[in-house]
């Protein structure tokens, strides 16, 4: 019989994903401000940190990937990577330079490296094809309802007089109920081994046109990309006062809670393709905006929130066109590839965008990330295209 509700997996693990995002978003926020105000850095550590620490998550989610595929057990590889960011991403309150950042940063990266594409797995392996957008989307959506609420634990600490430090340091309560649900709440016996049991090497040329676009042109966004801290950043030079950073941080993930689901839903009724090709190119035109604003608040909030949505709208599309073109036994893996491709481009995406602003100025920096994303969106047309032939 068709699915017609989520499975418990799905549930679950959307769950873990909402509290770990509590957890992440207390502090992610306010890390460009800890950096720089605090410790006294500039804008290309900032891009140091963030891509050093989203490519070394991409390198583990090949891997992690990898091995779920050839029978590791997917529900400990979860486990593991949510339980090493849970412990090392408070210890950052701890930290008394920016060096230190960067390791803690790369460590609770690590963690997601080693639970990322064995979790998408499981959410793809229990899903069935007609669901698997809105099973996406709705695990998006949670993760992104963590990051409403994570911010706003973060203002209301900074409200009652804690310093930076200490929310950090606090951001391992909700770490603590992210184990807690995983060991009692996700069932034991993970699905991927079910579809094969033996993992086949995924073949480049064997691999679906469609599937080759994605992550090519996932690649070329990576390379492209304005991680959102800079847009803190772009904010507080426009005249944003610092104590609404986690309001608006949080307004932003409420923004994609909204667009995740219909995102996801839409790819399951029109298409994968045009939800990507929609989502996408509103990103460039948002980025051109923002590389022209100059000041107001009203403009700020406006712009900050429409570049959130436009991340959120395309999640679900494009990790169930995975699902929907990997090849049995592969799924992990390709899930592995997708995000160890973006992540690796990201790191010198973020140097590049971060060394264009501190040389240049922000202008520069967002105008050569939309033409950047522009290109990317042209690849993925031109390769599945080609597959139409």
């Amino acid at each position: 019989m068709p699915q017609h509700f989520l499975p418990r997996t799905v549930v679950i693990l959307s769950l873990v994903s909402f509290l770990n995002d509590a957890a992440s978003e207390m502090i992610t926020p306010l890390l460009p401000i800890f950096l720089t105000a605090v410790l006294g850095a500039g804008p290309l550590v900032v891009g140091l940190v963030e891509g050093v620490a989203e490519a070394t998550a991409s390198i583990l989610k090949l891997i992690s990937g990898r091995l779920a595929d050839r029978g590791w057990n997917a529900k400990g590889l979860v486990v593991g990577g949510y339980g090493l960011s849970n412990t090392a991403r408070p210890l950052i309150g701890l930290a008394f330079g920016w060096a230190w950042v960067l390791v803690l940063r790369f460590l609770d990266r690590v963690g997601k490296g080693l639970r990322t594409s064995p979790r998408d797995a499981l959410i793809a392996a229990s899903t069935d094809s007609h669901l698997r957008g809105r099973a996406f989307g709705f695990q998006r959506a949670l993760d992104h309802g963590g990051a409403v609420v994570g911010p706003l634990l973060a203002f209301m600490l900074l409200g009652w007089g804690l310093d930076l430090h200490h929310v950090f340091l606090l951001s391992v309560v909700p770490g603590v109920l992210v184990m807690l649900l995983l060991w009692f709440g996700l069932p034991p016996t993970p699905p991927i081994a079910a579809e094969a049991p033996i993992a086949i090497p995924l073949g480049w040329r064997g691999v679906d046109a469609r599937l080759r676009a994605l992550i090519i042109a996932a690649g070329g966004l990576a390379l492209a990309t304005t991680p959102e801290v800079f847009l803190v950043l772009w904010a507080q030079a426009r005249g944003l006062e610092i104590v609404w950073v986690p309001l608006l941080w949080a307004a932003a993930s409420a923004v994609k809670v909204v667009v995740a689901i219909p995102g996801g839903h839409w790819s399951d009724r029109f298409g994968r393709l045009p939800v990507l090709v929609v989502g996408w190119g509103a990103r460039i035109l948002i980025l051109i905006a923002l590389g022209l604003t100059a000041t107001g608040d009203l403009t700020i909030w406006l712009l900050f929130l429409a570049y959130a949505g436009s991340l959120a709208f395309t999640e679900g599309a494009e990790r169930a066109l995975i699902g929907d073109y990997a090849p049995v036994g592969q799924k992990a893996t390709a899930y592995g590839v997708y995000h160890m491709i973006s992540g690796l481009l990201a790191l010198p995406g973020a140097l590049l965008f971060g060394a264009l602003w501190q040389w240049f100025n922000a202008t520069t920096a967002f105008m050569t990330a939309a033409g950047l994303t522009t290109l990317s969106v042209i690849v993925l047309l031109l390769i599945a295209s080609n597959q139409n032939k």
